[in-house]
This record gives C-alpha cells, structure tokens and sequence, in this order.
C-alpha cells in the first residue's frame, strides 16, 4: 500500500495555524518530487518515469505520487518551482503538465503557458545589472578556484542567470566551498551544494520573488510550498504551511520554521509524502 492509497485529511495534520482563501501550491521538483536514478535507493518502490532525455529516462517518481498531484491540481494552482534551466525544466512530464504557471532558473524566469513571460525575465535582469557582479566574473572565478584539482569537474552558465559546477563531492576540499561562499557574497551572489552541483545564483534572482509574482497575477491569498535547498529557504519562510523531505541541504543543515514540516521518510518514498500533506493542507482549509 502506498500513501495515495489513505486519506491524508487523516493521516497528515491540517496546517500549523488556520488559514483560509484561495490558495497556490509551489513546489520543488529535484529531490522533492522527483528523483534521480542515482537518488532512487534500492528496494524501490513502484516507479514512473517523470523525465526523459533522447528517450532515455532520467528521473521519477513513485506511483502513488500522480493521483496526488492530480487531486492537488483540481483544487488550487500547483505550480513547479525549479533550478532547472528552461531546457531541463521542459523534460519532465508530471500528471497535469504542462501547468499554466511555472517558475524555472531559480525565479529567473516565470513560464505562461510554457512561454517564458519576458516582461518578469526583464526585470530579474535589471535587478541583477544593478546589484550584482557580472555572471563572467563569478563563472570565471568558479572555474579557476579549484586550480588544476580534479574534483570540479565542469562548470555551466544556465540560462544567462547563474552559474553551476560538476564536483566529486567526496573529494571537496573543506575549506573551499565557505571560500567561494564569502567570495561571492562580497558581490552579492549565494552559493548552494546540492548534490553533484555547486550553483552560484545571484541574490535577486529567487524562487519566492517569482512565486510572489504569480500569486499576484492568480490572486490568491494563501501559499503552501516544498523544497530541500538553501535555494528554497526564502519561499518556505514565506508560506503559510510547508514541507521539506527528511533529506538534502536544509535537512543536512538541520534547518528548521515552525509552518514547515519534515517529512517521516527520505528518498524517493519522501516526494509521495510531501505530495499527500500538500493535499491535506488544501483539504484541511476551513
């Protein structure tokens, strides 16, 4: 049995303080929703695949996870919130996709339709030109900081916005990522590990900002939301009630709010369960 087969207005809890009115869901996909082959654990649970490349699939999710998001969908906006670029964002197929609304790049890009919105696209760019130092720089010094260290393995622009490095996280020296984290916010950017990757984002480009310009658009007054990485803290402050798996950078990081829940299971398995009490809190709503 999985957790699509219970009522989860039974087995999870309403939201910490009572909260009524129109209502968006954001989410996070990777690892929060949906999983790498590298992140599926084994025993596996029932699987479907949520993104393919050239044919090939590339991530999942357990099968009890799509009649979920489906009932989330009926009742308020669920919109996906990602780091991905627009590239790697239009690979994944979840039940319902693609939504009316979607944030990719990090909040660097509001998607209508599945057309990028270049009037937020602007805007984020302005912000940034005025505030922050050059995407070159920073991708220059992420390249160049870890010297001939065969531990970086690429470094990435993405989406003109911000940029990314491939690492052997085992074989990260310790003091280099608080290094490059001070480095970059001297100029106004953030650094976050998650996984095999190591993104340098500029501070004004954010999940919350972009979901705080859908929920705008959508006039909703209530905000739930999921997600794993420092990426994510701003948007999970901001809901009304949340959920973060029990794995990842904040769960590393034992981070914590009092609106955000910490899912029973990690892994795969975690991305059902954060599906199910999303439900329950727009179930829940007076």
């Amino acid at each position: 049995m999985t957790l699509a087969d219970t009522d989860p207005t039974i087995r999870y809890p309403p939201p910490p303080s009572p909260v009524s009115g129109p209502a968006l869901v954001a989410c996070d996909l990777d690892r929060t929703l949906i999983y790498s082959a590298a992140a599926v654990t084994t025993p596996a649970p029932p699987l479907e695949v949520a993104e393919t490349s050239d044919g090939a699939p590339l991530s999942f999710h357990t099968r009890g996870t799509g009649p979920l998001l489906a009932a989330i969908g009926r009742l308020a906006p669920l919109v996906p919130v990602t780091t991905r670029t627009l590239d790697q964002y239009r690979r994944v197929r979840l039940t319902g996709w693609p939504p009316r609304y979607a944030v990719a790049a990090n909040g660097g890009h509001i998607l209508v339709d599945d057309r990028v919105d270049p009037a937020w696209a602007g805007t984020v760019a302005a912000l940034v030109g005025q505030e922050c130092a050059p995407l070159g720089e920073v991708h220059d010094h992420l390249r160049d900081a870890a010297g001939a260290d065969e531990w970086l393995l690429r470094v990435y622009t993405a989406d003109d916005l911000f940029c990314y490095a491939i690492v052997e996280r085992s074989r990260l020296p310790a003091d280099w990522l608080p290094e490059l984290s001070a480095w970059c916010g001297q100029r106004r950017w953030n650094v976050s590990l998650q996984g095999r990757k190591v993104y340098c984002m500029p501070r004004p480009v954010t999940k919350q900002a972009a979901v705080a310009e859908v929920a705008r658009r959508l006039r909703t007054e209530v905000l739930f939301a999921a997600g794993d990485s420092l990426l994510d803290q701003d948007l999970l402050r901001a809901a009304d009630a949340g959920v973060r798996p029990a794995h990842g950078e904040l769960h590393e990081r034992g981070w914590a709010h009092d609106r955000i829940a910490v899912t029973d299971v990690s892994g795969v398995m975690a991305g059902e369960e954060i599906a199910a009490r999303l439900l329950a809190y727009l179930l829940h709503r007076p």
